[in-house]
Parts: structure tokens; sequence; C-alpha cells
């Protein structure tokens, strides 16, 4: 089934001759963002499969390519080269408001483990007993998050890292490492060794800019893009058998990197052509050779993003520009519905960016609940929203919380990891509130237009579902419906 449209620039609601615009139809009083100090705080727990057809006319400016690692001090064998393309000129992302000072925080697809670049400051290098650098000996860190109690593991080497290198954890509890040696992009496995730490060597890319994807649902593999002038090169780096494989050449500058399935075959990249246009977002059917067809178009001239996808519901978070500035919005995967984009995200002075969304909702898109976060002058906090109440919830986030960072329990119990001067390892648990409207109020389907400016209106206008229209044969998207084998 080929999802029906929003029109280029309006579309008519079935049977009713009204039109409904491509941006939200809200009431434009966007909700005020209130003090996040003065926001309820968090209770600490513990301390110490078928290719997708087009969502046509349905994303975000999605988070940007990690920095680019620094020289790191080995470089293991072999070696592999990319294809050689020019590399991009562009100079690196606008930092987010509020970021935090230390690298990412990466979680596994199921929120078991998770890793990061921690420092020992004052430390000295082992190697020659210097202080390292101006006292910041920097080493991976793996939390486990799934036992009774978060705890973290250090993996020190006999060298410190540098700051750039990227750290991915694996569901077997191991950490992949990713570092720059003159040029080459140089792959190992940390793990614990009782009193040390052991590394595998995995073997190295020679390109001149590789950026690692979110970690694979499947939990044992991880795959990499390095990105050139006309063409993106797809690879599999960690649970390959003879080190990094090269999967495919991907047409375009693909970036981002968004799994739609459990079993870490579907992947969903932003793609902008090699000769310059809109970037859209496209799925990859790593079953089927990376096999690339469209996946996000809501008009063609806007720029569409994926920032986050639920398997279960189906539920899509993007960014697109077709409102005619970016906007976030929401819409489902294979729906006949368009992309709707709530006024209740759209906030003056702040940056909001879903991080988590909650799983196991099947057929209930508007029901899951959304993590974002939310970044402002007054520094950085958490939001909670659901299509269906349409209305952001803001709560302060503990400090010392890894922004951006969170993962939530199918009960709908989010997790925030934090670490600040009382504990170096913990999580916060919070319950999504319920989006109870007030007394007196009515409900925001039986609402009379114009009433109530509380940040609750729909998040587009109710009107009958459109009517798909039929596929000429030649057009038929027919990838995928083979039968099983």
């Amino acid at each position: 089934m080929t999802a029906c449209a929003i029109e280029d620039g309006t579309a008519e609601a079935a049977g009713t001759g009204e039109t409904v615009e491509p941006g939200s139809d809200e009431p434009a009083e966007a909700e005020e963002v209130p003090d996040p100090a003065s926001a309820p705080a968090l209770a600490p727990a513990g301390s110490a499969a078928a290719l997708p057809e087009p969502l046509e006319r349905v994303g975000p400016v999605g988070p940007e390519a990690p920095p680019e690692p620094v020289a790191s001090a080995a470089a293991p064998e072999p070696v592999a080269s990319a294809a050689p393309e020019p590399v991009s000129s562009a100079g690196p992302p606008e930092p987010v408001p509020g970021e935090t000072l230390l690298p990412a925080f990466t979680l596994t697809a199921d929120g078991a483990y998770a890793a990061r670049l921690t420092t020992a400051r004052g430390s000295a290098d082992p190697a020659t007993g210097a202080e390292a650098g101006d006292g910041t000996a920097w080493y991976a860190e793996r939390w486990t998050l799934d036992g009774p109690e978060p705890y973290a593991v250090p993996l020190p080497l006999d060298q410190p890292e540098e700051a750039d290198s990227q750290v991915l954890p694996l569901a077997d509890g191991r950490v992949l490492i990713l570092r720059r040696v003159a040029g080459r992009h140089a792959f190992s496995l940390l793990y614990p060794t009782g009193p040390g730490t052991g590394e595998l060597p995995l073997g190295a890319i020679e390109c001149a800019r590789l950026t690692l994807l979110p970690p694979s649902p499947d939990g044992v593999s991880a795959y990499a893009l390095t990105v050139g002038t006309y063409s993106t090169g797809l690879w599999l780096v960690a649970g390959g058998a003879f080190g990094p494989e090269h999967i495919a050449d991907l047409p375009g500058r693909c970036s981002g990197g968004v799994w739609l399935d459990r079993a870490g075959r579907l992947l969903a990249l932003d793609r902008e052509p090699a000769g310059g246009g809109p970037v859209k977002a496209v799925a990859v059917d790593l079953g089927r050779g990376a096999e690339m067809t469209p996946l996000l178009q809501i008009a063609p001239d806007s720029n569409d993003r994926l920032l986050l996808a639920d398997p279960d519901s189906g539920l899509l978070l993007i960014r697109s520009d077709a409102p005619g500035h970016d906007r976030l919005g929401w819409g489902v995967l294979g729906s006949c519905l368009p992309v709707r984009f709530p006024e209740c995200l759209r906030l003056p002075d702040v940056a909001v960016t879903p991080f988590a969304v909650q799983p196991g909702q099947m057929l209930m898109p508007e029901s899951c609940a959304v993590a974002l976060r939310i970044d402002g002058a007054a520094g950085s906090w958490a939001g909670i929203w659901r299509p269906s109440g349409r209305r952001l919830h803001h709560l302060a986030a503990p400090e010392g919380w890894l922004a951006g960072s969170g993962v939530w329990s199918r009960d709908g119990v989010l997790k925030l990891p934090y670490s600040n001067g009382d504990t170096a390892c913990a999580v916060a648990l919070l319950t999504a509130p319920a989006d109870v409207e007030p007394a007196g109020h009515a409900a925001p389907d039986t609402a009379p237009a114009g009433c109530a400016e509380s940040g609750r209106q729909p998040s587009a206008a109710v009107a009958p579902p459109p009517v798909c229209r039929p596929v000429p044969l030649g057009q038929a998207p027919l990838v995928g419906r083979t039968a099983p084998d």
C-alpha cells in the first residue's frame, strides 16, 4: 500500500472540499516555556521484514554526524580502503545550546548497556609518568543498566584515548572504539579482563571522514558511513567475519541513521543528491544488497529528515521545512494520514530534539510517549509528549544528566542516566504524566475552534480519513513482495 499524501501546498480532505495546509493548523500561540528549575524533579534509582513503502508528503534537520576522530594510539591491520572520492569541505555543525562538555553517551538499542569517553583528572600517563596534556586522561567507560542497580566499568588502556574517539556498546558488554591514526580509522573491541582491559583489534579503513551509525538492534553488528562528494560508502565494521567489510556505495551524500525494525535489516538515512537538492529520508534494506527506496516525501522542495522511529507502532518523528520553516512533526509508517506539526512542540527561543520513544505500543502510535531534550538559555531539561495528548510536559532533569540520552521501558518509565559529584553512575526514573484535562476544559476533539490557548489544541485539523488513490501497475512498489524463503 502506498501512503496517501498531502498535496503540494495544500491537500483536499476527502469528501469535504476543504484544504489542509502542510503546516500545523493549530493556533499560532506557542506554549510558554516554564523555568526548568521549577519543574518536578526526578527520583534517582540507585547509584555507583518487508521494505517500508514511501510515506509521501510527510522529517527534521536530524542529528549531525559526530565530530571527526583525531589521532590515537594504535593502527591495527588489515587496512581497507574506501572509494577515493573528494571529501566535503563543510565545516562542523553549530554547537547545541546546553550541550554536555563530554563526548556522546551511546546506548544499545535495548538500553541494557551504554558507553562513553570519560576522564580521570590529574592522572599520569602510564607509559611516561607525565601528566596527560592538561591533566586529563580520557578512557572508555561501559555502563550496565539492565540490572537491579546501574554500575560503570572503566576500560582504560596503557595510553589515554583521544577526546574525539568514538565508542559504541554491543549487546554482549564489549565496547567498540574508533580511533583515527595517520589518515586511517582503526577499530577495536574493548572488554574487562579482571583488573585490566582487553583489546581485540578489528582492522582499519583508510578514508578522510568516517561516522559510526547508531547501535544495530541485533546487538552484534556495527555500521559506519564514509561520505564523499558523489556517493556514501556503507561499511560493516563489527560483527563480520574478516574485519571491516564494504557493503555498498550509496548514491548521494548520506547522514543520520535510524533503524526501522528489530532485526537490524532496515536502515533509514537522510540523503542529499550528489548534484545538490533537498534532503530526503530513504530506506536501505541490508538484506537485499543495500537496496535504497524513498521513505519521506512531504513536498518536492522540502528537506525531510527522520529523527526517530518506533518499530512496534510505526511512529515516526521527523523534521521538515515543508510548512515554510523547520518544524518538528510526526507521522505513521504506511499511514494514509498526512504528517502533523504540533504547535505545542514549537517553542520560542529553545531547541526541541526527541531522543526516545516508548516501545511496545502495537497498533497504537498516538499513545506512544516521546522523550524530548529541550535546550535554552537556562540550560537543558526534559520534556514528555504524546501525539494523542497534544500537550508538552516540562520536567527538570537530574543534575549531571547526560543530556539527550535515555530509554523507555515498555510500561512507560523513562530512564535518564546521569553522573555528578555525588555519584559516578546513576539513573533517574520518570513515569510519564497523564494527559489529564483541567476541570472546566472540554476535550480537544470536542472543543470549539479558538478556545483554550493552553498548548492542548489538536495537532492538526480533524478531518475524515483521505481515500487512497489506486497506483498504476507500472508504478506499483513491488520491492519486498516476494514469498518468504
